[in-house]
């Protein structure tokens, strides 16, 4: 799947390092559980939101198909 760059900076720009996100959707058998919370490291050039998750998972969010939400 080719992500645009665009959207590779748009990610990086709504989830910088530090910012903390819940796990809406991840259709993975390894999923943390919905609800679960983490902390970003970063965005890879495939757009994938590389999460730090607070259950010790570092799957990624994966732009399309995995949803998460940036919280306070």
């Amino acid at each position: 799947m080719f992500i645009k760059p665009e959207i590779v900076e748009m990610l990086r720009s709504q989830y910088p390092p530090g910012s903390r996100v819940v796990l809406l959707q991840m259709d993975d058998p390894q999923a943390p559980p919905i609800g679960t919370k983490g902390t970003v490291v970063g965005v890879d050039d495939i757009g994938g939101i590389m999460v730090s998750w607070d259950n010790g998972s570092s799957l990624s969010v994966v732009y399309g198909e995995d949803r998460c939400r940036k919280i306070k």
